[in-house]
């Protein structure tokens, strides 16, 4: 694993739990259709893996480039 992760919240929060608020906003997402840039990780891919069923997810390289 190594290079970026391009996410994107592509489904509202609205109607879910805290628990799935609280992993979205440690993201670093705060509003929909706005991506961030993580670096690949363990703990990143296991946050996303937790609430991927509202997320956009694209692999980039390192100078945020999609591959």
């Amino acid at each position: 694993m190594s290079g970026m992760l391009r996410i994107t919240l592509v489904r509202s929060l609205s109607g879910r739990n805290e628990y799935n608020r609280r992993v979205v906003r440690g993201l670093g997402l705060t509003r929909m259709h706005r991506p961030v840039l993580r670096k690949d990780t363990p703990e990143v891919r296991g946050m996303v893996k937790k609430v991927g069923f509202l997320l956009s997810v694209e692999e980039v390289g390192e100078r945020g480039e999609a591959q």
